[in-house]
């Protein structure tokens, strides 16, 4: 029956125990999940208050001592038993998570693979915080510095990647020796849930790893208030960040926060178009438009640009709409919030002068199905070309000068990531240097992974994920200066 249309999301999996029926900080109620494709309800999920929240952190404290003074390569060998099975139980997960978000199921699978290689990544990095060695200024003196994990880290994730970004939070502060309290959107609590089956198979001790499903203010007000709970990571949207900022001052919490993006895309002339055009649908529409990564605004060199258009929105006409299981381009959005801030930036940007060169409305397919869509001459001053859209409605305008580009690219308060097409290694290191953003795609839009951090300038975030980094951030510096007498 696992493939039959209809049939309940336990009859689609492997593996029936993934999914929700427990819960140790539960019982304040049921959360509905609802599939965005078709609106179906996939599952009921026991939620938690305040009151679950801060037994989270209780155990959590209590498991932190024995948890830090645990072998780091005992600690390891726990981290690569999850990774192992996150791999095997991969088309499970990957279904749940079409069901519970939407999107296209190779999509869906890829995430799996990406979630993954961040736990096999910090496996292996939780062997490298060696003491290190400082060259003493005092006669007499021996002096180390020491890396040490925090504490108690909370971690509070988004529904557009309900895996991965589980996974590069908890997989770095586990490393790092920290015990985990974690918060998943409740748009998006099955993944978690998953997640948090195979971190119990995997064998973490109990307290060490712990998922609250509930309202959000109330569950997470609880962790800012918390002074045990001594880091905070947080993805999502710049206003919530900056209120968890403020929240989290009176605790004075060691803060990650991976933010907003509004991302630019430039064309130079000289570059290879058709690979530029083919990369533009990439960075635009992946997970239907719902990634901080998106490009949203196109600055084209004006001898290009109406070649560019034409191709582009070529391309992005043949994409396909539909459910994730029918592996589509473009999935279904989130909520119907998602299709109202498409409805409003195509409205705004059509009605200060802007073209429509295809799309532009909710597709017959259903209520949170918007058509790919493409918009041309679209000016500054236009809403989609400050605010982050978040959908598949890309904003194309022209530019003529390249110390122009670099003004009009760099005037957001985002700098997560900005790509750049050029053949000219010179005008490649101009830019570069130029664009105010913490991560610049060249020629291509797949940069991140594992190995790489993760994270953006000005209201784009502070802190990396990913990398040697990205473990740091849940570790302090503890300097000791001996003398044997």
């Amino acid at each position: 029956m696992r493939d039959s249309p209809g049939a309940e999301l336990a009859d689609q999996i492997d593996d029936a125990g993934l999914l929700p029926g427990r819960g140790d900080f539960a019982g304040q109620g049921r959360l509905a999940v609802r599939d965005p494709a078709t609106g179906a309800l996939i599952a009921q999920v026991a939620i938690s208050d305040a009151t679950g929240a801060r037994a989270a952190v209780d155990a959590a404290h209590a498991a932190f001592p024995g948890w830090m003074a645990m072998l780091p390569q005992d600690r390891a060998r726990i981290l690569h038993r999850w990774h192992a099975l996150i791999m095997a139980a991969k088309e499970d997960l990957s279904r749940i998570m079409v069901a519970e978000q939407g999107k296209p199921i190779s999509e869906a699978r890829g995430e799996i693979d990406y979630a993954a290689s961040f736990v096999r990544f910090y496996a292996e990095e939780a062997l490298r915080p060696n003491i290190e060695g400082v060259t003493s200024h005092l006669p007499d003196a021996e002096m180390e510095l020491w890396r040490e994990p925090v504490g108690v880290a909370a971690l509070i994730t988004p529904w557009n990647f309900p895996a991965a970004m589980i996974t590069r939070k908890a997989a770095a502060a586990l490393g790092a020796g920290c015990t985990v309290v974690i918060h998943p959107s409740a748009e998006t609590p099955l993944s978690a849930l998953a997640l948090a089956e195979l971190a119990r198979r995997a064998g973490f001790p109990d307290g060490v790893v712990n998922t609250v499903i509930g309202d959000a203010a109330s569950i997470v007000g609880e962790w800012t208030g918390d002074a045990r709970v001594r880091a905070l990571s947080f993805t999502g949207s710049t206003e919530i960040g900056r209120l968890l900022y403020r929240q989290s001052a009176e605790t004075v919490k060691r803060l990650v926060l991976e933010l907003g993006g509004h991302a630019p895309f430039i064309v130079f002339k000289g570059a290879d178009l058709d690979r530029a055009v083919a990369e533009a649908v990439k960075a635009k529409f992946a997970t239907s438009g719902q990634d901080c990564l998106g490009a949203n605004r196109f600055y084209i060199h004006r001898p290009l640009y109406d070649d560019f258009c034409a191709r582009f929105t070529a391309a992005v006409q043949r994409l396909t709409l539909g459910p994730g299981m029918e592996d589509p381009d473009i999935g279904p959005l989130i909520h119907d919030r998602q299709i109202d801030k498409q409805k409003a930036h195509v409205t705004d940007a059509l009605e200060r002068g802007a073209r429509l060169l295809c799309g532009g409305q909710v597709d017959a397919r259903g209520p949170l199905f918007f058509q790919p869509t493409v918009l041309a001459d679209v000016p500054d001053d236009a809403a989609i070309m400050r605010e982050e859209t978040f959908g598949p409605v890309a904003a194309l305008t022209p530019f003529d000068d390249e110390a122009e580009v670099y003004v009009r690219a760099n005037n957001s308060e985002y700098g997560l990531i900005a790509y750049v097409h050029s053949l000219d290694p010179r005008r490649i290191y101009r830019a570069t240097r130029a664009l105010q953003y913490g991560m610049v795609a060249v020629n291509r839009t797949k940069v991140t992974g594992a190995p790489i951090p993760f994270g953006g300038m000005k209201q784009s975030g502070l802190g990396r994920e990913g990398a040697r980094q990205g473990l740091e951030a849940f570790t302090e510096i503890k300097y000791v200066c001996r003398d044997w007498g």
